[in-house]
């Protein structure tokens, strides 16, 4: 942290990273209790909708400005990117994967972020300690998925594993957007404060959700009354500590400190949900997984002290 930084605004940054860092690698376990019962895009339209709102009725209250096109639009898209896509992707996973296998594979979006900065490629691309940390980032992720390629591409089809491999996929395509959309947040000049631009990207990303559970005819095999009270309460959770508290951290971060300083919750959030998913949702810990996780936080630290050593 800069030296320089008043101690309310030190106090500030400290409790947005722990959020960040706790509150979202919860936000796995509660995902999967949704989905559960919840088709994953009337879930997300029941997490950002509501969330969006509020947090928008927040800064109206606060007599903002909150109806200016001009980043409204721009808002809105980067929630489609971060939250539609990229969160979308981590919650459709889950139908297929073990909560704890997708927090572990996300881990390694910190590499995105690299790849896609080109701002910074001269300099990221100079150093030794970022091109090996890549290296050792994409080849613990090809580990942790060794048996399953092996099981598929063995076979000569997809067979029974085709899922799990979608999966696999899906959460590529979801850690780039989520790369991207950040990037594109933090770069992007905006006119509105924190807690608006996360409000409106929420927003974005809720319609987003809803119009595919229309498409989809999500809503057809739906039976909103059979929902048990643990999945309304674990949307709630992901509503409240996962999209106002935990988002708006994650936003107003980005402003505040380099973009891959925010992204070290990646080190924290896979162990969270490890914990959670093993204690309470009964999923099991292989040895693969434990020695891909280190390859590819390995592979993480060395990005980020070459960064931090640049000062980005």
């Amino acid at each position: 942290m800069d030296t320089g930084t008043k101690p309310e605004s030190l106090i500030k940054l400290i409790a947005a990273f722990a959020v960040i860092y706790i509150v979202w690698g919860s936000t796995y376990f509660f995902i999967r209790l949704a989905i559960e019962e919840i088709p994953v895009s009337i879930m997300g339209m029941f997490r950002f909708i509501p969330a969006g709102l509020i947090m928008l009725a927040w800064c109206a209250y606060q007599k903002e400005e909150i109806f200016r096109w001009r980043d409204i639009l721009p808002a809105m898209f980067t929630g489609c990117l971060l939250l539609y896509i990229g969160n979308g992707a981590v919650a459709w996973s889950e139908q297929f994967l073990a909560s704890s296998l997708v927090a572990v594979f996300i881990a390694s979006s910190p590499m995105w972020f690299v790849l896609l900065d080109y701002k910074q490629w001269r300099a990221n691309f100079s150093s030794t300690n970022t091109l090996l940390g890549l290296f050792l980032g994409f080849a613990g992720i090809l580990f942790l998925f060794g048996d399953r390629l092996k099981l598929v591409f063995g076979t000569g089809g997809f067979s029974g594993n085709r899922w799990e491999m979608l999966s696999f996929a899906a959460l590529t395509v979801g850690s780039v957007t989520w790369a991207a959309g950040s990037l594109y947040s933090k770069y992007r000049p905006s006119g509105f404060s924190g807690p608006l631009h996360s409000g409106w990207q929420m927003l974005g990303a809720g319609l987003a959700f809803t119009v595919t559970s229309f498409l989809h005819r999500d809503w057809d095999a739906f039976d909103i009354g059979s929902v048990s009270n643990t999945a309304w309460w674990a949307i709630v959770y992901l509503i409240i500590m996962g999209s106002l508290i935990g988002y708006s951290s994650y936003v107003w971060l980005l402003k505040k400190r380099p973009a891959t300083q925010v992204s070290t919750h990646a080190y924290v959030n896979p162990v969270v949900a490890v914990l959670l998913g093993v204690l309470f949702l009964n999923e099991t810990v292989t040895t693969r997984q434990i020695i891909g996780l280190c390859i590819i936080l390995t592979g993480v630290l060395l990005v980020n002290i070459a960064k931090y050593r640049n000062g980005k």
